[in-house]
């Protein structure tokens, strides 16, 4: 008769995280083990009886399962906690304008003739020695196509002035930005980042983080796609 306790046993209870196992199940995992450790010991052989080693190394398996399972319990409570401070951080995000993934540009037509844009960003994985940017419209014609020079690596925000190639000041609504890094003739990998405001946070429900609410153009967005405040 054998009381090891498989590892497969012990990796099923830790499937699914710590919700997903009940503490009731623990206990009766306990039980089982020290009631087939006790008959075992009232069995054997009086001849070849369990030695040390062996009754050690079970009672081991058994404590290993127990810690397991406070171990999942610590890591809960402090999951819950960060989960909390990171909303509480989040907050402070309310109301701020940021700047992540997307090319949408919006221009508004003041009164006095000027134009109102959003500002756009670019995230470079390398400085490079220019960058080329393209504005265009909802149905895709080029609206605008100017050069902003060397752009260093990281991210860096921009603004169109709302005028097309002649000059001339461009209808009010959303635009398309399009950019094209080179160094060295070379073409580099460039991002283009939108700009947002920050009107809600939501909560994490334990599986995909913080998010941002930016509205219904931009949806819901996590902590980590934000690349720059403004």
């Amino acid at each position: 008769m054998s009381t090891t306790i498989d590892a497969n046993v012990v990796t099923r209870m830790n499937q699914g995280g710590p919700a997903a196992r009940d503490a009731s199940q623990s206990a009766e995992l306990r039980n089982n083990f020290m009631t087939l450790l006790i008959a075992q010991m009232q069995h054997q052989d009086p001849l070849d009886p369990m030695d040390n080693h062996e009754m050690t190394t079970q009672l081991a398996q058994i404590n290993t399962v127990s810690g397991i399972e406070d171990l999942n319990k610590t890591l809960k409570g402090i999951t819950t906690q960060m989960d909390a401070g990171q909303t509480l951080q989040a907050t402070a995000l309310i109301g701020q304008g940021v700047l992540v993934p997307g090319d949408r540009v919006l221009m508004e037509a003041g009164e006095d003739g000027s134009a109102h844009t959003t500002p756009f960003g670019i995230e470079l994985g390398q400085s490079a020695e220019n960058v080329r940017v393209t504005i265009t419209n909802a149905s895709g014609q080029v609206v605008n196509r100017y050069d902003i020079g060397s752009v260093k690596a990281g991210v860096e925000s921009f603004t169109w002035d709302g005028r097309t190639t002649e000059g001339d000041m461009a209808v009010a609504g959303a635009y398309r930005v399009r950019v094209e890094a080179t160094s060295a003739d070379k073409t580099l990998n460039a991002s283009t980042l939108n700009y947002a405001v920050v009107s809600g946070v939501t909560p994490s429900d334990g599986n995909g983080g913080v998010k941002l609410d930016l509205g219904a153009i931009y949806g819901q967005v996590g902590l980590g796609d934000v690349k720059q405040i403004l």
